[in-house]
């Protein structure tokens, strides 16, 4: 049996834990064409940190990290969507509008692994992010990659998800959640 909790796992692969004050700052956006370079270099630290801790925890429900759970203060995050669906890259993300129906289900985070919350999010986010280039992307998410691409954007925003739970809702030990290995389970699908 492994002894490490699970946040000391994500710490020894480098991913800032809870208490860190760069989880708790908004970050600066790109200016982009011109931080071309530096965005390229931050979305490349936040892949190859994806693909660490991809490699010693499988993610049924997909995962994402942003810049600052890698100490990067800055207005990135991919998200890599359960199944085949390619990985999404956030540059300067903002969320336009959110849809008035929600749902609530588990998150964790990697930056306090050692639990799981149940969080409330709207089922559908319409999103503006920045191309390298310097154009603006329009993107509508729906239910569950809506959930992590929310998840991140609030990273970036010096939000952790425990701030959106309701309140009296508290987080659980990881030992005690039940869905592990299962995607997140929407009505009618």
């Amino acid at each position: 049996m492994n002894d490490v909790q699970p946040s000391q796992q994500m710490r020894d692969l480098g991913v800032v834990q809870q208490g860190a004050a760069i989880l708790n700052e908004p970050v600066r956006p790109f200016d982009l064409p011109a931080e071309r370079d530096e965005a390229e270099r931050v979305i490349d630290e936040l892949f190859a940190a994806m693909a660490r801790v991809g490699q010693v925890h499988a993610f049924a429900k997909g995962m994402g990290i942003a810049a600052p759970q890698i100490g990067i203060a800055r207005a990135a995050a991919v998200v890599q969507p359960p199944g085949d669906i390619p990985a999404i890259t956030l540059l300067n993300p903002r969320i336009t509008t959110r849809s008035d129906e929600t749902d609530e289900q588990y998150e964790g985070c990697l930056s306090f692994f050692d639990v799981r919350g149940l969080v409330p999010r709207p089922l559908k986010i319409t999103v503006e992010s920045m191309a390298l280039a310097g154009e603006t992307v329009t993107t509508l998410y729906e239910r569950g990659i809506a959930r992590l691409i929310h998840h991140e954007i609030d990273h970036l925003d010096g939000w952790l998800y425990t701030t959106r739970m309701l309140p009296g809702v508290k987080p659980i030990p990881v030992e005690e959640y039940r869905q592990t290995g299962r995607t997140w389970a929407y009505d009618g699908v």
